[in-house]
């Protein structure tokens, strides 16, 4: 800047993400308004924009801008840490590139708009600077701009198009140019009559809350909204309102509009008010709000906007080289960073500091404190640690005596603030801190609002399912990103062992495997059962020791063994875990049984309100999680008790074909109250049995389990059918209450030397067997008698058939034959005309024709048990 004065100076971190381009235009862009400079706005945000595009998307560093003003111009410089990168310099002769080349735009602009520009190099950075001179305004002139050569002039259609649009008292279109037709596509009758509010699409101007009705009745209005085209289309507009009444004082609203493009053709640059003695300002010959006068008008409508524009103000007010606010906790205890400006970097956002420091009076943030070096008092000030500043100024934010925040400046030179600067910033604080006060009330019932959807919903998708792998995605799909950059799941199966890490999330995928890397090498954090969040530094010192491994390895220097597969991956993971890490406990029915990590990346930290968002929620996972895992305990449980009731594998009988199908009805079930078995008598016989148990489910099973079991016993104690089912019955009715009814089917079998067998059956209740012979014929094969489990005395008898070969017997439960359909039931009949169709079929096929012929009959699933056994002598081998 050579001997120029500098009058004022800002200056911003933005980190390498696509975003910081965004951040740094409006950053600049508020800056320079702030000091009256909006005719060299758009420039300054072109030139901006490039270059921290440079910096942060094609070099991949962090970008520093720093805005100075002098008594002749704005200054801005744009460092990055990549002074290796090739720039070409005035007077090289080196090209500068064109316009459509990604490298080198930035500095090719630089030419054209600038007054004056560079580059600086220094060991690490490199600075690229550029100078706006400020405009000569000839007397009597509110504003004019630099004369630019044609090629730098505004790109506009051939002829520019005014919209004027009279808006009458009720809001309505009272009259409508040609040029609003020409840009909208309205005829003037389509739209006369018909409020502006039909096809205005209400906002477009960010920060503004008000609506399109009130702008109306304003006095004189600019800003930016949309109207919707006949075509449907919204044709974005700047538009510019004056009210004014007619000869009979009717008001009434006229309206310019122009394309947004075009807005240099209405659009008034804001200038400063003028401040007087007392802190307040003229406009018109009235006095305006000192906190307008700080803030400036419209002051922002959100609470990060009004704070990050509050540092500003504070850091232009005592001429600064830095300034952050800090809003309390609910409990008063802790200070939270919720903005700053000037400061190495801004990802100190969130960090929390105590409000009680240290003793006395300078360490308390409830009084104001002046240090004018603290070198002599390291750590005075926590938040300022290694940033270089040296004397510091704070003040109390406070409503109603009550502490809401801190505000405070800081320069780099020692000895830069007394008590009058004090005095000066705790004024500026006492004209915001209810303003303050009412956002951040206002975001925290936002915040409330969306905290509670996001609970309700996060219990309804919990209490979804019960499967454990699933409950564990679902943790970390709903942490990750709404409240953590990452999330690791630990489970802990019972108190004698070690947490297990169990999931591993990252919003970025290509970070989950460096990350499960990196936790599954570290021992996992004690599973405390004390409520709430607590740091976890483990994870980041692991991160930072393995990044800095392997940056030696890669020089040369060592050769321990690193995470990951090369330095990229090492240290992009070390940057993903270098921020906050918390540990919540996953507590349910008093046991810990995991542990809930949540983590940021490189020096990012959460706010309270996430962390009391996330211990409600890691109470519902708890006990999702804990639910899941007793499901699961039980249905194994379960599992192992209905395969104990089912039979062992089926002995091959000599002779005979044997095939069994069984299907238990409800969810989870594996045996019902349908049952069969086969099983050697003794040599030569053979004993089988299918039986239906009233009812289904673990109640039926359990008769299920009595009865085949009864059935082997007595059968092979030398007791012919009707003696074992007697004593069957007998013991289903001592089982008092919890006895069922069974119709039960059973036979011996005697495969005989000529390739027949001989039966002897006995049908207590059950669906009557059929017997399918070659010519196709299908009769019964025995006679019903009573069923089991209802008469103490009962008479039974047995029947005797043969089986020659190419003969089948079918047996099967009543969920085969009565199968519905509405009103339709498949019955024996339908079951005899299934099994009529399957001459010459194995028993296999025959099995299977018929479980699908069921299947077919209706299309709503099964409500009851169903078990068929099929049994066919096969016909001799033809020679």
């Amino acid at each position: 800047m050579g001997s120029a004065v500098i009058t004022a100076r800002a200056a911003a971190t933005f980190d390498p993400v696509g975003r910081s381009v965004a951040t740094a235009r409006a950053f600049v862009r508020d800056t320079l308004q702030g000091w009256g400079h909006s005719e060299l706005v758009d420039d300054a945000v072109v030139l901006t924009s490039e270059l921290v595009t440079n910096a942060v998307v094609h070099a991949g560093t962090q970008a520093d801008v720093l805005c100075l003003r002098t008594e002749d111009g704005i200054r801005v410089e744009v460092g990055d840490r990549y002074p290796e990168r090739e720039v070409p310099l005035q007077g090289t002769g080196l090209s500068l590139g064109g316009p459509d080349r990604e490298g080198g735009r930035g500095l090719l602009l630089c030419a054209a708009l600038a007054s004056k520009w560079g580059v600086e190099y220094t060991p690490t950075q490199k600075h690229v600077w550029f100078q706006l001179d400020l405009p000569q305004r000839p007397v009597g002139t509110r504003l004019a701009g630099p004369v630019l050569t044609d090629a730098m002039l505004p790109v506009a259609d051939g002829r520019i198009r005014v919209a004027v649009v009279q808006i009458d008292r009720i809001g309505a279109i009272a009259s409508w140019n040609e040029d609003a037709e020409d840009l909208f596509g309205y005829a003037p009758e389509q739209v006369t009559g018909k409020p502006l509010t039909d096809l205005a699409a209400w906002p477009q101007t960010p920060g503004i809350g008000t609506g399109i009705a009130e702008a109306l009745q304003m006095s004189r209005w600019e800003g930016s909204y949309g109207i919707r085209g006949e075509d449907g289309r919204v044709v974005p507009v700047y538009a510019s309102h004056l009210r004014v009444r007619d000869n009979e004082g009717e008001p009434s609203t006229v309206c310019l509009l122009v394309r947004d493009v075009e807005r240099a053709v209405l659009q008034t640059p804001q200038r400063p008010p003028s401040v007087d003695a007392a802190g307040g300002s003229h406009v018109e010959g009235r006095a305006t709000d000192p906190f307008e006068v700080f803030i400036g008008s419209p002051a922002p409508d959100d609470l990060d906007g009004l704070l990050q524009r509050t540092v500003e103000r504070a850091r232009d007010m005592l001429d600064a080289d830095s300034a952050f606010l800090l809003l309390a906790t609910d409990d008063e205890t802790e200070l939270e960073v919720r903005a700053t400006t000037g400061l190495p970097s801004a990802r100190q956002r969130f960090a929390r500091v105590p409000v009680e420091a240290g003793t006395g009076r300078y360490g308390s943030a409830r009084m104001p404190a002046v240090h004018e070096d603290l070198a002599a008092v390291p750590g005075a000030v926590p938040l300022l640690n290694g940033t270089g500043m040296r004397s510091v100024v704070t003040v109390p934010l406070k409503v109603e005596g009550r502490l809401t925040g801190s505000l405070g400046v800081a320069a780099e030179a020692a000895g830069r603030y007394t008590n009058e600067e004090a005095l000066r910033l705790q004024f500026a604080a006492d004209r915001i801190a209810l303003a303050v006060e009412s956002a951040r009330l206002g975001e925290l019932e936002r915040l409330r609002r969306g905290s509670l959807s996001f609970l309700v919903e996060a219990s309804d998708l919990l209490a979804g399912t019960l499967d454990r792998d699933q409950t564990l995605a679902l943790m970390a799909q709903m942490t990750v990103p709404t409240l953590a950059t990452w999330c690791a799941v630990y489970t802990i199966a019972d108190q004698a062992s070690d947490p297990y890490l169990s999931y591993v999330l990252h919003e970025d995928e290509e970070r989950i495997d460096g990350l499960k890397a990196l936790l599954s090498r570290i021992n996992p954090p004690d599973p405390v059962p004390t409520p709430g969040a607590r740091i976890w530094n483990a994870p980041g010192e692991a991160a930072h020791q393995a990044a800095l491994r392997t940056s030696m390895r890669s020089l040369g220097l060592g050769s321990t063994p690193h995470l990951g597969s090369g330095i990229g991956t090492t240290l992009a993971t070390a940057a993903a875990v270098g921020g906050e890490t918390v540990v919540l406990p996953l507590v349910a029915r008093n046991r810990v049984i995991g542990m809930l990590t949540l983590g940021k990346p490189t020096d990012d930290h959460f706010r309270q309100e996430i962390l009391e968002l996330a211990e409600d929620l890691s109470r519902r996972a708890a006990l999702a999680l804990d639910n899941a895992r007793l499901y699961s305990e039980r249905m194994a449980i379960s599992q192992s008790l209905q395969r104990s009731l089912l039979p062992p594998e089926l002995p091959h009988v000599p002779n005979v074909e044997v095939e069994v199908i069984y299907r238990a009805a409800g969810e989870g079930n594996e045996v019902g109250g349908d049952f069969y078995d086969l099983f050697p008598i003794r040599d030569g016989a053979y004993g089988f049995a299918i039986g239906d148990v009233c009812g289904t489910g673990p109640q039926a099973a359990a008769v299920t389990g009595l009865a085949r079991h009864a059935l082997r016993l007595l059968a092979r104690e030398g007791f012919g059918g009707p003696a074992v089912l007697e004593r069957l019955n007998a013991a289903i009715l001592d089982e008092g209450e919890r006895s069922r009814f069974l119709t039960l089917l059973y036979g011996e079998l005697w495969p005989q030397e000529d390739g027949s067998s001989i039966l002897k059956i006995v049908c207590a209740g059950h669906p009557l067997p059929l017997r399918l012979r070659q010519d196709g014929t299908v009769t019964p094969a025995a006679e019903p008698q009573p069923l089991l489990g209802v008469m103490e005395d009962l008479e039974l008898y047995e029947e005797t058939i043969t089986l020659d070969p190419g003969d089948v017997l079918l047996c099967v439960t009543d969920g085969i034959t009565e199968r519905r359909e509405g009103t339709r039931m498949l019955g024996d009949d339908g079951l005899a005309e299934v099994l009529a169709g399957c001459t010459g079929l194995t028993a296999g096929a025959v099995a299977a024709r018929v479980l699908r012929a069921v299947e077919r009959f209706a299309a709503e699933p099964a409500s009851d048990d169903m078990a068929i056994l099929a049994m066919r002598v096969p016909e001799p081998l033809k020679q």
